[in-house]
């Protein structure tokens, strides 16, 4: 069966699993939400999250214009009301999320919307690296596995570094505002422009 994006998405969105098990868990569920909710659970996938099922529409769009003009950033982060939306807390960090952007340059939000042929390429030359280094065979995939959680931290945006405090991550910085607001806070979308940048 034909799975549309948003369905994908809103099942995420309540479990908290990355995109390719709520695929599979639609798949297996003939698309129902409660049914593929209790699939994940049965598979001890699910997380339990306490926030992680309310819905999100409120938050902020925050544009940020770094280095005299020469890169921008547009970023959406969502929260559940209109109030924790307007805080100064909640505007603080998502102007943070939008300079860390600019510094840092990320591909995806996280990991699970990293281009699954990025992925099968920087395994490939890991691969190839440590097969040209001499390293026994058993120990490839251990090299592999290790040098791809260090390209995730570096790529995506949730496992970066914080720039203004290298000890946490983004991830990190979004859960502490979520303690202050008792609000579920996702990054929805962003986009990052650098002058003279080919497309």
């Amino acid at each position: 069966m034909e799975l549309s994006t948003s369905l994908i998405k809103e099942l995420r969105e309540k479990t908290g699993v990355g995109m390719m098990d709520c695929k599979t868990a639609l798949k297996e569920s003939d698309g129902d939400i409660d049914k593929s909710i209790d699939y994940l659970r049965k598979k001890g996938i699910a997380t339990a999250k306490k926030r992680g099922g309310r819905t999100t529409s409120q938050g902020q769009v925050q544009s940020y214009i770094h280095a005299g003009g020469k890169i921008g950033v547009l970023l959406e982060v969502n929260c559940e009301t209109d109030f924790a939306g307007k805080t100064e807390d909640f505007t603080s960090m998502v102007k943070d999320v939008a300079i860390q952007i600019a510094a840092t340059n990320p591909i995806a939000i996280d990991r699970e919307r990293v281009a699954e042929d990025i992925i099968e390429k920087e395994k490939e030359i890991y691969a190839t690296q440590a097969k040209e280094s001499g390293k026994p065979e058993k120990i490839i995939e251990k090299i592999v596995d290790g040098k791809l959680k260090k390209f995730f931290s570096e790529v995506c945006l949730l496992e970066q570094p914080f720039v203004k405090n290298p000890d946490i991550t983004v991830k990190d910085l979004i859960n502490e505002i979520m303690a202050k607001t008792g609000e579920n806070i996702v990054i929805r979308r962003f986009v990052r422009f650098q002058l003279g940048e080919a497309d």
